[in-house]
């Protein structure tokens, strides 16, 4: 546990600099929200039902562009081969970088939304609904990011762009469509509070569950691919 507690401040600590990557999530975030009423127009109650979309979306497109850095940096500096092969199992390993990737670059995400959500025209109890959503599914796209479709049997997800020159876009665009019942989910949840008609709990159960498995199934894949792939 002290192994795993040290590695996740060591990559809070990185992700965190210049540079890191949690910075650039969190401008892009805030970048499209900005953005999304200059292109609607100044139609106050069309923006409060496109905002869970807008924020979700926002949030979405945040967590694919700092993926790549779930292990790249680790490569780059040969610190990888270090924690494959030390006494700590590589599961347990990549769920630790995961969390703190999630508390880098998904949490500021959760914690920036009350304050955009006034520029959406959205109440505090909307508001508060997205948050929660986002608190619910942000990890899930954090761990689906270890588990999208190969390009070959030994290369998935965020482990393809350790072995990949550049392999951060393709990345992305092998996790978009394991991330799209996360966002229809989380969208639906939050619509559910301000529109209706559906309640909000059965979307919002849907979604932890979603979290909850790839929290199952992410750490297994990516070390899988792991070992593979950089034998």
């Amino acid at each position: 546990m002290t192994a795993l507690s040290a590695l996740v401040r060591r990559d809070v600590r990185i992700a965190l600099r210049v540079g890191g990557g949690a910075l650039i999530g969190v401008l892009f975030f805030l970048t499209v929200v900005v953005l999304m009423p200059f292109a609607v127009g100044p139609d106050l109650a069309l923006l409060s039902r496109l905002g869970p979309a807008i924020l979700w979306l926002g949030a979405l497109l945040a967590s694919l562009l700092t993926l790549d850095r779930l292990f790249m940096a680790d490569h780059e500096d040969g610190s990888l081969d270090l924690i494959t092969m030390s006494r700590t199992p590589l599961e347990l390993a990549c769920a630790a970088k995961a969390l703190a990737h999630w508390l880098a670059a998904g949490l500021p995400l959760i914690v920036a939304t009350p304050v955009l959500g006034l520029l959406l025209n959205l109440d505090m109890v909307a508001t508060g609904a997205v948050a929660l959503t986002l608190l619910a599914g942000t990890p899930a796209l954090t761990f689906t990011g270890m588990i999208a479709p190969p390009l070959r049997p030994s290369h998935t997800g965020a482990a393809l762009a350790v072995t990949l020159h550049r392999g951060g876009l393709l990345m992305a665009v092998l996790v978009l469509p394991l991330s799209i019942p996360v966002l229809i989910f989380g969208v639906a949840a939050s619509q559910a509070v301000i529109v209706g008609p559906m309640s909000f709990g059965a979307p919002f159960s849907i979604l932890c569950a979603l979290s909850l498995v790839s929290l199952v199934i992410g750490p297994f894949a990516a070390a899988a691919s792991l070992r593979h792939g950089l034998d």
